[in-house]
């Protein structure tokens, strides 16, 4: 095979466009017969030619508006790219089922049927795409299917690039030059040579090489791609976004956006839901026994900050006197505050939490997120910590990682912090659901928990 054969334009794109409508035609006939295997309760008319239709307008549907899925998968990560997938089917099933339903025709089709021809179709095309995906891969890291690329700059940035293309030699990336410094006669040598890309790793705050640089490339038909050098940054998310048709770096952002936005959200409503009926017997106990414990309220309300610094009141099972908070208040030192005798039983086993599912519903927090503070205390360690304020990038939890790992109550704040930081960049839907099992086992009677 000749190595500089390019299987991803135009060949690749067409293969995989081709195998996805076989694909979403053989889903539809083996969700039409897996009835006969398994006996299912699905009834079908004797003439299927509705059904075959419907097939077809699927394929269809789904290369017109699922461009983002056949992007290059050079550098494309795996869940990210079967996640695009999985939705863009989705939705042209929603679609069909959308549009049998404007005409009047959703009777005519059987409900089962469109739920196994969408679950097997996912398969499928997952599938289709992990063999294609790991078969590039291995290609690439033989020498086949390369993209040699010419990589000006030297420091931080261009050694960081060097070194991950070693370790990710799947991607097909080959360094065929590196030049740290070069001169304009370079630059015009390195312009006429048959690259397919060229990256910039020069500071940012050289401007001047750069407009120099570029100067010198101006007659490549390369690719140019630019990497600033944002390892002088803490960067929380960092990416681009388009606004107005015009490019912005993403230098702190929140993750909770499009998909991931919406995956949160059901997350929390299903899941506290679920836990507030299951445990509502409990929680009349615990009411219970704040109320004959010592007078006063059941819930304890108190001002805490979340999602874009807003304030919101956060509740708790009360377990001090009513007075208790009447004189000066400092951060820290819950073991030396007040409690009632049930108080200090529900502070070590953070039961007294329970009731900020009821936040959760209301949207004022999320189960799973950095713990809020209290306004006067988020002004004091706002310039005290570095980078405290992007802990509010996302809406506060009720556990989190800093938790999880240990770091809550009197525990040293520059280091949960971090731990808060590392969750916000590094969330998925996995990690939230890992740290709620964690919670399970380690979150609610802890050494720290008061």
């Amino acid at each position: 095979m000749n190595p500089h054969l390019r299987l991803s334009t135009p060949l690749m794109p067409a293969i995989i466009r081709t195998l996805d409508v076989l694909l979403i035609a053989q889903a539809g006939f083996m969700a039409l017969n897996i009835r006969r295997l398994f006996d299912l309760p699905v009834y079908l008319p004797d003439d299927l030619s509705g059904y075959h239709s419907l097939m077809a307008a699927a394929a269809i549907v789904f290369l017109l508006l699922s461009r983002p899925v056949y992007r290059s998968w050079r550098s494309a990560a795996l869940p990210m790219m079967m996640a695009r997938v999985a939705v863009s089917w989705a939705s042209v099933v929603g679609l069909l089922l959308l549009w049998l339903f404007v005409v009047k025709a959703s009777e005519d089709f059987s409900r089962l049927w469109f739920g196994l021809w969408l679950l097997i179709g996912t398969a499928l095309l997952w599938l289709e795409r992990l063999a294609v995906y790991f078969s590039l891969r291995l290609l690439r890291r033989r020498g086949y299917n390369l993209k040699h690329v010419a990589l000006i700059g030297a420091g931080a940035t261009a050694d960081s690039l060097v070194r991950r293309l070693r370790q990710a030699g799947w991607t097909g990336y080959h360094v065929a030059e590196r030049l740290p410094e070069p001169d304009t006669g370079t630059l015009e040598r390195l312009a006429a040579r048959p690259l397919d890309e060229i990256w910039l790793a020069i500071p940012m705050s050289e401007e001047a090489r750069i407009r120099q640089t570029l100067h010198g490339l101006r007659h490549t038909s390369a690719a140019i791609r630019y990497a600033p050098d944002w390892f002088t940054f803490r960067l929380i998310n960092h990416g681009i976004s388009e606004v107005l048709g015009i490019p912005m770096l993403d230098l702190s952002a929140s993750p909770m956006t499009g998909l991931n936005r919406a995956l949160k959200y059901l997350e929390d409503k299903l899941l506290a839901l679920l836990i507030l009926v299951s445990l509502s017997p409990l929680m009349l106990l615990l009411a219970l026994g704040v109320k004959l414990s010592s007078p006063g309220p059941v819930f304890y309300r108190q001002e805490r900050v979340g999602l874009n610094n807003r304030p919101f009141m956060m509740l708790k099972f009360r377990s001090m006197p009513v007075d208790a908070e009447a004189g000066a208040i400092r951060w820290g030192g819950s073991a030396r505050k007040p409690a009632t005798r049930f108080g200090r039983f529900l502070r070590r086993t953070s039961l007294d939490e329970l009731p900020q599912f009821l936040n959760v519903l209301k949207g004022d927090m999320s189960i799973v997120g950095p713990r809020p503070e209290r306004p006067m205390f988020v002004e004091q360690f706002k310039d005290e910590i570095p980078d405290y304020m992007r802990k509010h990038l996302v809406k506060a939890g009720i556990t989190g990682w800093a938790q999880v790992n240990g770091w809550r109550g009197d525990t040293d704040l520059p280091t949960r912090i971090e731990h808060d930081l590392y969750y916000i960049e590094n969330w998925s839907l996995w990690l939230d659901l890992k740290i709620i099992a964690l919670t399970l086992f380690r979150g609610f009677v802890h050494p720290n928990a008061y």
